[in-house]
């Protein structure tokens, strides 16, 4: 179904912006990957990632508060849309059917590695 195009990696960004709730902005995303899956992730990727699900409706963003900090700049604070709650669910059906597709025995190798 082309209805609800997800690659892997931005699944990735959206199930972390959903952890993050709302602190998801592009530092944390990234730290948040980087812990959980023990993962570099380039800030370039990332931020391709983010503009492709915001341009997707997936994501939504906006600024937050501009602090010294970051030399006047404000962050850009992401949440999901509720066509990516819908995109998300999608996708976890859709693995989850495949799982069960799948014989038993196919996952019980018979030759040893």
């Amino acid at each position: 179904m082309k209805k609800y195009q997800l690659g892997g990696f931005e699944e990735v960004v959206m199930l972390t912006v959903g952890i993050l709730y709302n602190d998801a902005y592009g530092v944390s995303v990234k730290k948040e990957i980087e812990q959980r899956l023990a993962r570099k992730v380039s800030v370039g990727a990332l931020q391709s990632a983010l503009k492709r699900l915001e341009d997707k409706g997936y994501l939504k963003s906006h600024e937050g508060e501009a602090t010294q900090e970051r030399a006047g700049r404000p962050k850009r604070y992401f949440v999901i849309t509720a066509l990516g709650k819908r995109a998300l669910e999608h996708i976890k059906t859709t693995r989850e059917n495949l799982w069960k597709a799948i014989p038993e025995i196919a996952l019980n190798p018979r030759f040893t590695d």
